[in-house]
C-alpha cells in the first residue's frame, strides 16, 4: 500500500511538472543573462543535465546548505559531496552519486583553468590582480593546508604552478631546498610562495615568516629570488612582501 504521508504525482504528471519548471528556469536565465538568479537556481541549471527528469531544487539547496557557499561547494572532495541527500516533491531520497560528484569537480576544474589562463605565460606584475583572483579561487576553500609554488622565468612570466606539499588543517611541511631544486629543474629565476589557512584568516604566523626567510636564503647562492609569499584565506589574500615581513 502506498504511504499516504508522502506526496504523490502520477509519473506522467510529475515528469511534465519537472519539464515545465526546467523550461521556465532556462527561459529566465536566457532573458536575464543569469542576472538575479540565486545560487541554488544556477546550480539547478547545472544539475538538470546530471539528473534528468527529477526535481533537483531540493538537492541544489541541500548542497549549498551543507557547504555554505558556491566556492566551498566546488572545492569539496568527492567523499564529502556524496554525503549530501535531499527529498524531492514525491518524498523520494536523492543522493549525490559518483557521476554528479564528478560533474561538480569538473566544473571547479574548468573555473580554475579559465582563471589560470589569465596569468599563465604572462608577466606577473602586469597581471597581479588576476593572479590574486587565481590563487584565491584555488585555495580559499581548501579544507587542508596546501603549499604551492609559482615558478617564474627571466621575464617574470608564470611558467608553472605546482603543489609542493599538502598537510593537515593547520600545517603543510615545507622544504626550502626542494623548492629551489625544482626551480632549477624548471629553469626558473624567481618564485612566489603560496599557501592557505583553512581557518579563513590569512594573517601570517611567525612560522610562515621564518619559512619564507629560509627559502630566500636557500635561493640566494643560485640567484633564485623569492618575489612574494601569499597567504590565502576566505577573508582575503595577504602579501608578506607588501607587509615588509621579509
Amino acid at each position: 500500500m502506498r504511504d499516504q504521508s508522502l506526496p504523490f504525482l502520477p509519473p506522467a504528471t510529475a515528469a511534465s511538472a519537472n519539464s515545465g519548471h526546467r523550461e521556465r528556469l532556462r527561459d529566465r536565465a536566457r532573458q536575464s543573462a543569469f542576472q538575479g538568479l540565486p545560487d541554488y537556481e544556477l546550480l539547478e541549471l547545472f544539475l538538470f543535465r546530471s539528473i534528468p527528469q527529477r526535481d533537483v531544487k531540493p538537492l541544489a539547496k541541500a548542497l549549498l546548505a551543507k557547504f555554505g557557499s558556491m566556492g566551498a561547494l566546488l572545492a569539496a572532495k568527492e567523499e564529502d559531496l556524496r554525503t549530501v541527500v535531499a527529498t524531492d516533491q514525491r518524498g523520494r531520497l536523492m543522493r549525490v552519486g559518483p557521476e554528479v560528484a564528478l560533474d561538480l569537480m569538473a566544473l571547479r576544474e574548468i573555473g580554475l583553468r579559465v582563471s589560470g589562463e589569465a596569468v599563465m605565460g604572462r608577466t606577473v606584475i602586469s597581471s597581479w590582480t588576476a593572479l590574486l583572483a587565481y590563487v584565491r579561487q584555488r585555495l580559499a576553500h581548501e579544507a587542508r593546508e596546501q603549499f604551492r609554488v609559482l615558478y617564474l622565468d627571466t621575464k617574470n612570466q608564470l611558467i608553472a604552478d605546482e603543489l609542493s606539499n599538502q598537510g593537515t588543517v593547520d600545517q603543510a611541511p615545507v622544504y626550502p631546498r626542494e623548492v629551489i631544486r625544482r626551480a632549477l629543474e624548471l629553469s626558473a629565476k624567481a618564485v612566489i610562495l603560496v599557501h592557505n589557512h583553512p581557518s579563513g584568516d590569512p594573517s601570517p604566523s611567525r612560522a610562515d615568516i621564518d619559512m619564507t626567510k629560509q627559502v630566500v636564503e636557500a635561493g640566494k647562492p643560485l640567484q633564485i629570488a623569492v618575489h612574494d609569499h601569499l597567504i590565502v584565506g576566505r577573508e582575503g589574500v595577504v602579501s608578506l612582501r607588501a607587509k615588509g615581513l621579509f
